[in-house]
Formats: structure tokens, C-alpha cells, sequence
């Protein structure tokens, strides 16, 4: 009997150890963050970049040149005859299980930028009969390339771009002349994400998007989501940064001064948050355009881009352009 005991005893200590060796290693736990309004720090993470670099800023300005110039020539319309594909690399770093996020939710995200991005998502009927001219199909097609993921020691990162270096716990972008980067972390500061405008540097460039905000709860329920940010909205916004779109409000804190170089987006006077009821009138306009992707609202309340964005996104791909090499 005591023989029995024993070879049991050290059967189950085997058995917890090799247990405890295989689990310990990745943190079972996740305390997914609540998070009550979008806040997107692309324009904060550009001021740095400006202070930080002074060639930025002429950088930024001969693209806004070359837009002006492409969209008034024309020459954007040749593009749009061919269909323009954009390959994506998804960089994952976590800590948790919950933080390493499936290919299934990883492709969902990529379901919903093709449909945002070629104006075939449902929720587009939904546009107030004051906007529906402006609707606007930018004709991109995105295909996921590749998925790389990273086990990191790090509770949450910033908007130091750390997350894009390998020297500091990240991973380095791949190719960001011909590919599309998109880290998936967990962001502190209560952000959703951040990208970085045409013209940054290579090294930084791409999107970065919070782990429970990546995807589509709808198209793959199964992954690990955030309330309110669940459908990929989030995704869809930032990348409109990368391809050169400004906050709909014109960072302008309100004061109905600012721009975001687009002439289809009515003026308004600040971000709109959640889901307003249309129309939200501000800076004397027949109402906000809170639908678009470039505003604040909530996944469920932003679904459209004007062919004014397009036109703007569209721009940096053609010849000569700040992204003319993406998918070549």
C-alpha cells in the first residue's frame, strides 16, 4: 500500500511539474481595459515627430503638393481603373493568452478594411440622405502577407513607437516600402490605436491598434474583444491616417479654424463621441458627418468615407507618391 502511495504521489508531482512548466510561461489572466470614448493618437505622436525631426514638416508638405496636383490633374483617376492591393503584415506582442490574438480574428480585421475600404459594408445604408452623394469607394484590396507574433514581459506600451523595435521588446516593421505594418499590443492610456502619416520614417511606419479592438466580433466571435470597439472600426480610422486622412474635425479644438484638406466633409467644430443622433450641428453646418471613420463615435455608429477621402487616399499610390511602391 505504502509503494503504491509513493509511485503515485511522485507520478502527480511529474505530472504538476511538467504542467507548471508548459502554462507558467504565458499568463492565463486578462483584465481587459474599459475604455468609455475613442482616442486615437496620431496627431499627438505626429506633433513629436515634427518637434523631433524638421524635415518632417517639408516632407509633408510637397505630399500635400503632390496631392493637390494628382487629385486636380486627374491622374487619381487612372487608378482607379486598376484595383490597387495592399499587402498586410500583422506583428502580435503579448503577455497573455487573451493578447495573442487568432488568425481568426486577425483576418476578420482584414474582412472589414476590405469592406470599408470599397464601400460593401451593411451598416453604409445607414448614411444620412444629406451625405449619400458623397459616399465614397477608395478600391483597395487588402491581403493579410503574413502574421508575426512576439511573447513580450511588458503589461502595456506606449506611443513611443517602442512596439516597432526589436532593440526594445518589439518587432522591427517588415518592408514598409511595399507592405502595410499593423501591430497588435496592448496600448496604455486608454488609446485604441495610433498610425503614423506618409513621410514619417520607415522604420516607424504603419498602424498600431489595441489588442481587443483588432477584428470583428460579428465576423469572428471567438476573439478577444473590447465593448463598443469590436466591429474593426478602429482599424479602419488608422489606417486612413496611413494613407494620409486627418481627424474630420481638423484637430482644431473646436474653434471651426482647422481643416482636413477634404471638400466633401462638412466643417465641424470638434470630435463627436458614442452615437449621436443626426444631425449634431456645429460651426454652422447641416450637421456633423459623425458616420465617418474619421470621426470619434463608436464602431457601430462610423461607416463611411467620402469620395473626397478617396481621392485623398488614393493620391499617395500613384506614381511618384509617398506609398507608390506598396504591393510592387
Amino acid at each position: 500500500m505504502k509503494k503504491i502511495t509513493l509511485s503515485t504521489l511522485i507520478l502527480f508531482l511529474l505530472f504538476t511539474g511538467c504542467k507548471k512548466n508548459t502554462t507558467s510561461e504565458l499568463e492565463k489572466t486578462d483584465d481587459l481595459q474599459v475604455i468609455n470614448q475613442r482616442s486615437c493618437a496620431a496627431n499627438e505622436v505626429l506633433e513629436e515627430q515634427l518637434s523631433a525631426d524638421p524635415g518632417l514638416r517639408i516632407r509633408m508638405e510637397q505630399i500635400e503638393t503632390f496631392t493637390k496636383k494628382v487629385i486636380a490633374t486627374g491622374e487619381i483617376y487612372r487608378l482607379v481603373n486598376g484595383v490597387i492591393e495592399i499587402p498586410v503584415v500583422v506583428n502580435v506582442l503579448y503577455k497573455t493568452a487573451a493578447e495573442n490574438i487568432s488568425p481568426g480574428q486577425i483576418q476578420s480585421q482584414i474582412d472589414v478594411l476590405n469592406a470599408d475600404y470599397n464601400s460593401t459594408n451593411s451598416d453604409l445604408n445607414n448614411t444620412p440622405s444629406l451625405f449619400k452623394p458623397s459616399i465614397g469607394k477608395v478600391g483597395v484590396r487588402f491581403v493579410l502577407s503574413s502574421i508575426i507574433r512576439k511573447q513580450t514581459n511588458k503589461k502595456s506600451w506606449s506611443t513611443n513607437d517602442a512596439m516597432k523595435k526589436s532593440s526594445q521588446g518589439g518587432i522591427d516593421p517588415t518592408d514598409p516600402a511595399h507592405d502595410l505594418n499593423m501591430w497588435s499590443c496592448n496600448l496604455g492610456q486608454g488609446l485604441l490605436g495610433y498610425a503614423q502619416f506618409p513621410g514619417g520614417n520607415p522604420a516607424t511606419d504603419g498602424v498600431v491598434i489595441l489588442y481587443s479592438a483588432f477584428g470583428s466580433r460579428n465576423i469572428y466571435p471567438g476573439g478577444t474583444y473590447i465593448s463598443k470597439y469590436d466591429l474593426g472600426r478602429t482599424a479602419s480610422h488608422e489606417v486612413g491616417h496611413w494613407m494620409n486622412l486627418r481627424h474630420i474635425w481638423g484637430d482644431d479644438g473646436g474653434s471651426c479654424s482647422g481643416t482636413d484638406y477634404v471638400a466633401d466633409t462638412p466643417n465641424q467644430g470638434a470630435e463627436n463621441y458614442g452615437c449621436p443622433s443626426f444631425p449634431h450641428v456645429s460651426c454652422s453646418n447641416n450637421g456633423d458627418m459623425s458616420m465617418n471613420y474619421m470621426d470619434y463615435t463608436d464602431d457601430a455608429c462610423m461607416y463611411m468615407f467620402t469620395n473626397g477621402q478617396a481621392q485623398r487616399m488614393l493620391a499617395v499610390f500613384a506614381a511618384g507618391g509617398p506609398r507608390a511602391a506598396i504591393g510592387q
